[in-house]
């Protein structure tokens, strides 16, 4: 695993932030990170449940959820662990595609991740809204593998990358913010890199 530094460190962002959040180092590797076994899953009865404060509950099959449009984007990583990777390419569907497939309630203002395996995370529907937090599927031009989160994971790149579940299975909007697995475990409840939101 690489590791960079010099002129890269002192890049900025958009919002006029570094690129590299505080604490962060570079790597071109994408180390595998995750807790218990990777879990076994079969295209074939994969489902993606979308519930909770919504009009229109759904339940999509791979077959229907690779239906919908798709979209590129390339958006850096950032994990709790102090690594981060550049310029990753990513093809899926938009958080705010799928949103608007179930009409939330007004009252949403949570989601809840979950996976195959049973790890969960939190996110506030308000971080969600941009085009660049998606459910993906490939990475780099390849399909994510089993140790990366595939078939589908979260992308919320703004977010230390825990917040980015692997194995989606179910999105869930809630009215009151509940933690999820690492939360539970003393990982902050919101998770900014560029704050340092490690641990609540």
């Amino acid at each position: 695993m690489a590791l960079f530094g010099g002129s890269q460190t002192r890049e900025m962002r958009e919002d006029g932030r570094p690129r590299l959040p505080p604490g962060q180092r570079l790597t071109d590797g994408w180390p595998v990170l995750h807790y218990g076994s990777i879990p076994s899953i079969d295209l074939a009865t994969w489902e993606l449940k979308i519930f909770g404060l919504v009009e229109h509950e759904l339940t999509l099959s791979w077959d229907q959820f690779m239906a919908l449009p798709q979209q590129s984007d390339r958006s850096d990583m950032h994990c709790v662990t102090t690594w981060s990777r550049y310029d990753n390419d990513w093809v899926g569907v938009p958080f705010v595609d799928l949103q608007a497939l179930v009409q939330l309630k007004p009252e949403a203002k949570h989601v809840i991740f979950h996976s195959y395996g049973g790890y969960t995370t939190n996110v506030p529907l308000a971080e969600l809204q941009d085009r660049e937090n998606m459910l993906v599927h490939t990475h780099n031009g390849q399909p994510l593998t089993p140790e990366h989160g595939g078939p589908l994971r979260g992308l919320v790149p703004q977010l230390y990358l825990w917040k980015s579940a692997k194995w989606i299975r179910g999105i869930e909007f809630v009215a009151e913010d509940r933690p999820g697995f690492w939360e539970m475990y003393g990982y902050h409840m919101h998770g900014d890199p560029w704050t340092e939101e490690r641990y609540g």
